[in-house]
């Protein structure tokens, strides 16, 4: 019987960890990022999102973050999202601030959503702005493999 309960406790944690490592790991700032970035010599990809409002950001979310290819393509990167959502339970009032000024600083036409590369000296390497009712990802995944060819 504690052998039945040593294997069954060790299935679910085998299968609680591979699911949080399936999940996408976001930073939420961008100067932390762009440290680490030039010391690690990996490219920073920055998104900017509505969360909670933006249709094109949640299927984005759906099509393209949260696909395996998304995740395999983007292992040498680090990932930050600046997140601008319309509920207040989302992310801290701190977080908002900071946010917001990061939208002034690098999207100041506050398209969403946006996506841009930039390579780990901070220069920047492309963006894609918008997503289509048609959920086409490719410039999205062609913004990645322009990326993957500087490095």
């Amino acid at each position: 019987m504690r052998t039945l309960l040593i294997v069954l406790a060790f299935v679910f944690t085998q299968s609680g960890w591979s699911q949080t490592q399936e999940k996408t790991q976001w930073m939420t700032n961008l100067e932390d990022a762009q440290k680490m970035a030039k010391k690690d010599k990996m490219p920073v990809l920055l998104y900017f999102t509505g969360s909670d409002w933006c249709a094109p950001c949640i299927q984005l979310k759906e099509d393209f973050f949260e696909t395996d290819e998304f995740r395999s393509k983007t292992q040498g990167y680090f990932l930050v999202k600046i997140d601008i959502p319309r509920r207040m339970d989302i992310v801290s009032a701190e977080q908002l601030a900071y946010n917001k000024e990061i939208l002034k600083k690098y999207n100041s036409d506050r398209s969403f959503p946006l996506l841009i590369a930039y390579n780990h000296k901070g220069k920047k390497i492309g963006e894609v702005s918008g997503y289509s009712s048609l959920r086409d990802t490719t410039y999205h995944y062609d913004l990645l493999d322009k990326v993957a060819d500087k490095y």
